[in-house]
């Protein structure tokens, strides 16, 4: 069931989110748009599953950021290292880091080989094996499942074992199509960084509850 939070319609308020009977086909690598910026918007509304042994965890990709080459703000841009590895792969690889002791993010890889740009997956609407992410998150509200890329991986059970996996194959984790139609998009500055944040490079489903930020930032 659903608990019901700040600014959570009424209307799904003590219903339960089940998956859609269609279920999400995975998509082909050669279907990405080549360019990191149209990679991160065209992720939105995409479905984002991992399969742990008998759960399937699924969610609604809902807001991205895309970084890109000479982005002070990019884990690559002072060049490829043992860390950011996974970022300089083809594009649609996993690009997992832990970041400020607490937490790890999720990435796709949205450049050719050795370019090193990607898209931040930053927010998801839950779909299928909410209790599991219930019980992963350690909280109650649908809401703040993954709203926020540290939420995300945490409600999704990504890790650094999955640093490097193709999202576009026959990995556990996934990409697959949208399962319903995705409302507008919209644009704005990124949040949580410090470096060249003023750039219009973050994308979310307008009106959605599950972005993360302001209300001004959701609107």
């Amino acid at each position: 069931m659903i608990s019901c939070g700040l600014d959570l319609p009424a209307s799904i308020c003590g219903k339960t989110i089940v998956m859609n009977k269609k279920q999400p086909r995975r998509l082909k690598r050669r279907e990405l748009p080549k360019a990191t910026i149209a990679l991160a918007r065209y992720l939105i509304g995409k479905t984002l599953v991992h399969k742990l042994g008998r759960v399937t965890l699924a969610g609604r990709i809902v807001e991205t950021e895309a970084y890109l080459v000479g982005d002070a703000a990019a884990h690559s841009f002072r060049g490829e290292t043992p860390r950011n590895r996974s970022l300089f792969l083809d594009r649609g690889h996993a690009y997992v880091y832990f970041i400020y002791g607490n937490h790890f993010m999720l990435n796709i890889s949205s450049g050719p080989h050795g370019t090193g740009e990607g898209v931040l997956l930053r927010a998801a609407e839950p779909l299928q094996g909410i209790e599991r992410m219930k019980l992963l998150r350690g909280v109650s509200n649908v809401r703040d499942l993954a709203r926020g890329p540290g939420r995300l991986a945490e409600a999704f059970a990504i890790d650094e074992k999955l640093d490097g996996v193709d999202l576009f194959g026959d990995s556990v984790l996934w990409i697959g199509s949208a399962l319903k139609p995705v409302g507008k998009i919209g644009v704005s500055v990124r949040i949580g960084i410090t470096k060249e944040a003023h750039r219009p490079l973050r994308f979310y489903e307008r009106g959605s509850v599950f972005v993360s930020g302001t209300k001004a930032l959701r609107g």
